[in-house]
């Protein structure tokens, strides 16, 4: 599989980390839509997006979201929001399930 995010995981592309463990990987990213923009991502490649998530890959969405306040804190903030882009309209160019802490004075309000 030709995965970016695979590639990033596995050590084979560098990335500004901001955190990582066993399971999961937290980086800058390289085009910021804000002031702090981190992407949060399985290391291992468990779905494409949101549609592919189930019974048996859930673990590790609820354990990316068990983390993600520890990865804001370590980024700077303590207000953010998170996003995923599933699918092509909504975004997604990367297919490797994956979540957006963005933070800064650059949010709109009428995203939501």
């Amino acid at each position: 599989m030709d995965c970016l995010f695979c590639k990033i995981a596995n050590g084979e592309i560098p990335s500004n980390k901001v955190y990582e463990d066993e399971k999961i990987l937290a980086f800058r990213d390289i085009a910021p839509q804000a002031d702090v923009h981190v992407l949060v991502i399985p290391k291992e490649h468990v779905a494409s997006s949101a549609n592919d998530i189930n019974a048996e890959n859930c673990e590790i969405v609820g354990y990316i979201f068990a983390k993600i306040p520890e990865i804001a804190s370590l980024a700077g903030v303590d207000s953010y929001r998170v996003i995923n882009n599933c699918g092509d309209k909504a975004g997604q160019t990367v297919k490797h399930i994956h979540f957006h802490i963005l933070s800064g004075d650059n949010l709109s309000e009428k995203l939501v």
